[in-house]
């Protein structure tokens, strides 16, 4: 990992925890509104043995957790200078913020993606494991029981709060200044 890498990735940790209150007050919104579709995409495959539907599923949920991601974004844009939340708008302006990370520092936001996805994986996987076994955590559902399920649920929306905040101010530390030469932006408006 590169200093600049490491720097930036260990940036997002102090304004999290800094801001801690408000990171996760957004990350706990965008959860909770994301938690509706996120479950029912899972009880649509509850009895289905098809790995393709499973997939399927799997594919509407990386939709709506990239969403939720870039709508927290968006929220927290202006954290690191101890600016308030931005609710309004959050979407956009963290679809933009997003883009210009991923233009300006492609390596530091998949290195935020792989420290935010091991996070989620300690979080998520030995309770989804232990709760649904190893089969079920990728493939079709089967038929968990609800506890089982339930279990798993609250492990992901656990990971969710905890890790969205970090990569969203990874985003925001390298896609909220300027992109290239004469690119400039107002200050708090990616």
């Amino acid at each position: 990992m590169s200093t600049r890498v490491g720097e930036v990735l260990a940036q997002a940790l102090r304004v999290l925890v800094g801001h801690r209150r408000a990171a996760y007050a957004a990350a706990a919104l965008a959860t909770a509104v994301n938690t509706v579709p996120d479950l029912a995409r899972q009880v649509l495959v509850w009895e289905d043995p098809s790995r393709l539907h499973a997939l399927a599923v799997d594919v509407v949920g990386v939709a709506t957790a990239v969403l939720a991601q870039l709508w927290v974004t968006g929220a927290l844009v202006d954290l690191p200078s101890a600016g308030p939340l931005r609710l309004g708008g959050a979407l956009v302006r963290g679809t933009r913020t997003g883009w210009r990370a991923v233009r300006a520092a492609p390596g530091t936001v998949v290195a935020g993606v792989a420290a935010g996805g091991a996070v989620s994986a300690v979080i998520t996987l030995p309770a989804s494991i232990g709760a649904l076994g190893a089969a079920h955590v990728l493939g079709p559902l089967g038929s968990p029981a609800v506890g089982a399920f339930a279990v798993a649920a609250v492990s992901d929306v656990v990971a969710s709060v905890v890790t969205l905040p970090f990569l969203a101010l990874v985003l925001v530390l390298v896609g909220a200044g300027p992109v290239g030469p004469g690119a400039g932006r107002a200050p708090g408006s990616p």
